[in-house]
């Protein structure tokens, strides 16, 4: 016979009815914050819900009224037969028989780029990480340079107004231009197009016989670098040493050209200045 399973005992009641409590009360309390929301949203202050409700009123009947005007008409006409246009005469080039090679020759470079990609991908990292750096370092520039491009583009703006004043004033006269140059570049189109063929025969033929000489020319060069590598190493550790070298000079005669430079910059202020006015001259002599 099955066991008669055992009643719950009056902690198990009392327990069960004050979580049973506690779930409503939370659910309650979520109802009011809910009907806060609503309230606070569409309640009769400023802002709130009758400004939301008009604003959005003049908003679409704006968007109605804009949408029915002829010119949106047209605008949207146009637009959907720009598309349908597009779609007709792209759409074939999907089964086109010229797709499938476009295909293979697209994933043949995808395949040729790929170790390309992954072998460069580091020196571009560290070139970036350079890169920002310099910016970050150049920053404190950043104003004085965005100050003289925009004193370039003011100094340039009435130029370009001026030029293009002339331009539209002599419209007739550049439609002259453009009619002789067109007539007068029409008949060499044929002649030209068959020098380029003519050209590009004969520079395949240079290029076929080049390349043999030039592969042996750089096996020349690759050995002979690597043979000349011990000496290259050397000058270039001169150089380094000699630089390290005259670095304190230069930076001493740096420090002093600079002295100077303020010490004229005093004297030609004081120069200058007017002479009614009293001050104090300070005169920087250079150690």
């Amino acid at each position: 016979m099955a066991t008669i399973p055992s009643l719950p005992s009056r902690q198990d009641m009392l327990r069960m009815a004050r979580n049973t409590t506690d779930i409503t009360g939370q659910l309650l309390d979520t109802a009011g914050n809910i009907t806060r929301i609503a309230v606070n949203t569409l309640g009769p202050r400023d802002g709130a819900g009758p400004e939301l409700l008009r604003v959005l009123r003049e908003t679409t009947a704006e968007l109605a009224e804009a949408s029915a005007s002829p010119q949106a008409q047209e605008a949207f006409y146009r637009i959907v037969d720009t598309l349908t246009r597009l779609g007709t005469s792209g759409a074939p080039l999907a089964v086109h028989p010229v797709s499938e090679p476009a295909q293979a020759l697209l994933a043949a470079l995808g395949d040729s780029l790929l170790p390309v990609l992954d072998a460069v991908e580091p020196a571009v990292e560290e070139f970036a990480h350079a890169l920002g750096d310099l910016v970050e370092a150049t920053s404190p520039m950043v104003p004085a340079a965005a100050g003289a491009a925009a004193g370039a583009l003011l100094a340039l703006t009435p130029l370009l107004r001026a030029a293009a004043d002339v331009l539209r004033d002599s419209s007739p006269e550049l439609r002259r231009i453009a009619d002789a140059l067109t007539d007068a570049l029409a008949p060499l189109v044929p002649l030209q197009v068959a020098l380029a063929e003519r050209a590009a025969g004969a520079g395949a033929g240079v290029v076929r016989a080049t390349l043999p000489p030039l592969a042996d020319l750089t096996e020349a060069a690759t050995t002979t670098a690597k043979a000349a590598r011990p000496v290259l190493v050397a000058g270039e550790e001169l150089l380094v040493s000699a630089l390290e070298n005259v670095q304190p000079l230069l930076m001493a005669a740096a420090g002093r050209t600079g002295r100077l430079a303020r010490a004229a910059a005093v004297r030609v202020s004081a120069a200058v200045s007017p002479a009614g006015e009293r001050g104090i001259v300070v005169a920087v002599t250079a150690p």
